[in-house]
């Protein structure tokens, strides 16, 4: 896949695009980008998303401190590019793009910068300033320019559409599994080891502190959860704690994400990772003392280990 910035002009055959935050990559995005490639192959053409960076509510101060969202700009590449997306074309989200309405939008950047042949919408899909690009709108704009335009419906698993708010409230709940499904993917996060205050190693279960390169990434709800930890291409099986350690430091105001590795020793401090979330055990919980607490993970490493080796 070749990533443009959106100040080049992009030659490309026959582009067939489509537009979006695209924010997880889940199943419904996905259910539109095997449209968007098979549009693409029936015009020997090649598929092209167009997507926006930062996040808009960024830019317009819209409630930017709880904005949470399913993937990073790198992790949105990786999730696109495994899609089997021909080009991705990453523009600046900035004040004056927000002003632009839809018509401007698609002479500026569809029209004279791609030469789209075909575009292909969500089926709620809206943008432009004050999002009035409603799919009437962009049909008056196709006709406008001479390109053909298609709105996909919703993808729905068990008559539910999916979609990415659903998915972020499915993970702020702690409904990992149905997030995963509707994801179609483990839920996963990149980010870097930092060091700790190294307690759990006096008890027996040495961890990591995994700080996420985003700090708007979401964190699933505190708990325990079966994981794996990549690294240098290689997965670690593990368990991970997140929330605020109320055993160990009562009244903590930091959320941590403290991972315990298997049979694992080595020195990984400053280490770029990726974590995924497999299952979730439990809530966080605080017990009566240090020994109760190594108790537990005693249990909670076998669970995981039985969830991580496929046992039943």
């Amino acid at each position: 896949m070749r990533t443009w910035t959106g100040k080049e002009k992009i030659d490309i055959s026959n582009p067939v695009v489509t537009i979006g935050i695209f924010d997880g990559v889940h199943q419904g995005h996905a259910f539109l980008l095997e449209k968007l490639k098979e549009e693409a192959k029936s015009i020997s053409g090649e598929s092209l998303v167009f997507t926006l960076w930062p996040h808009p509510r960024l830019v317009l101060n819209k409630d930017p401190e709880n904005l949470k969202y399913l993937s990073s700009l790198e992790e949105k590449k990786y999730l696109i590019e495994k899609a089997g997306i021909d080009h991705l074309v990453v523009v600046p989200f900035t004040i004056e793009f927000s002003k632009l309405d839809s018509c401007d939008f698609i002479k500026k950047y569809l029209i004279d910068l791609i030469g789209v042949k075909k575009l292909i919408i969500g089926f709620n899909h809206k943008f432009g300033n004050n999002r009035e690009g409603d799919f009437e709108n962009l049909k008056e704009c196709a006709s406008q320019y001479n390109f053909q335009i298609e709105r996909m419906p919703s993808k729905s698993i068990n008559d539910v559409k999916i979609s990415s708010s659903l998915i972020r409230e499915l993970l702020n709940s702690g409904n990992l599994s149905l997030a995963n499904e509707y994801l179609g993917y483990d839920y996963f996060l990149h980010g870097s080891i930092v060091g700790g205050n190294r307690i759990g190693r006096k008890i027996g279960f040495p961890t990591a502190n995994i700080m996420p390169d985003d700090p708007h990434k979401l964190i699933p709800r505190d708990g325990v959860y079966a994981v794996h930890l990549e690294l240098n291409g290689r997965l670690y099986p593990g368990m991970l704690n997140v929330g605020f350690r109320p055993t160990i430091e009562s009244g903590m105001s930091i959320k941590t994400l403290e991972v315990n590795l298997f049979d694992f020793k080595e020195d990984i401090y400053n280490k770029q990772v990726h974590l995924y979330f497999r299952s979730r055990i439990r809530d966080e919980k605080k017990f009566e003392g240090i020994e109760q607490l190594r108790e537990q993970l005693v249990i909670d490493r076998e669970i995981s280990k039985r969830i991580l080796g496929g046992e039943s």
